[in-house]
């Protein structure tokens, strides 16, 4: 009796559902999407510009001669050094051309690869023009932690259009 009713069963179980269609498994899973490798680099480029580099602060820079600057706790003979050029730069940053927004973030990315690649020295090239970024980015560099020094560049890396940068990479030891 029991075998009759289950096919009643399926019979009347198949009739109602006669023309349905089953359902296709959903394949799809929701997980957080794979974020682009240079976006985040840029946002992480644009959170360094905006946590160190302040339009407001006025650090006491020298109103003649060389452009110059010094921490604190630097030895004045380091900015002697740099004067002279007995650092050679590592890495070249050319700043001709951009606004004062892509300069803050191309700053904040030179710091950063400097630290990363273990470079004390680089020279940052801000070029005549119309002499914003030539007054802006001497004030953005004495803002950041991990900069040490700076000095007008000797006439090889740009004379008056340049500025050699020490940077303070950690307790490595310097590489000649």
């Amino acid at each position: 009796m029991k075998n009759k009713d289950t096919s009643d069963e399926q019979d009347l179980f198949s009739s109602m559902t006669k023309g349905i269609k089953p359902f296709k498994q959903d394949k799809r899973h929701f997980r957080a999407e794979q974020k682009d490798k240079k976006v985040i680099e840029e946002k992480t480029q644009q959170l360094h510009a905006d946590s160190y580099f302040s339009d407001t602060y006025q650090p006491h820079l020298p109103s003649e001669g060389a452009m110059r600057w010094s921490r604190d706790d630097i030895d004045s003979f380091e900015l002697k050094r740099l004067r002279r050029g007995d650092y050679q730069p590592d890495l070249l940053l050319d700043l001709h051309g951009m606004r004062q927004s892509e300069a803050k973030l191309e700053l904040a990315a030179l710091i950063q690869a400097c630290v990363k690649q273990q470079s004390h020295c680089c020279c940052v090239m801000h070029g005549h023009g119309t002499g914003v970024l030539k007054q802006n980015i001497p004030m953005w560099l004495a803002q950041h932690p991990h900069v040490k020094a700076f000095h007008k560049a000797p006439k090889e890396w740009g004379g008056d259009a340049a500025l050699l940068v020490l940077i303070d990479i950690g307790d490595q030891p310097y590489r000649r």
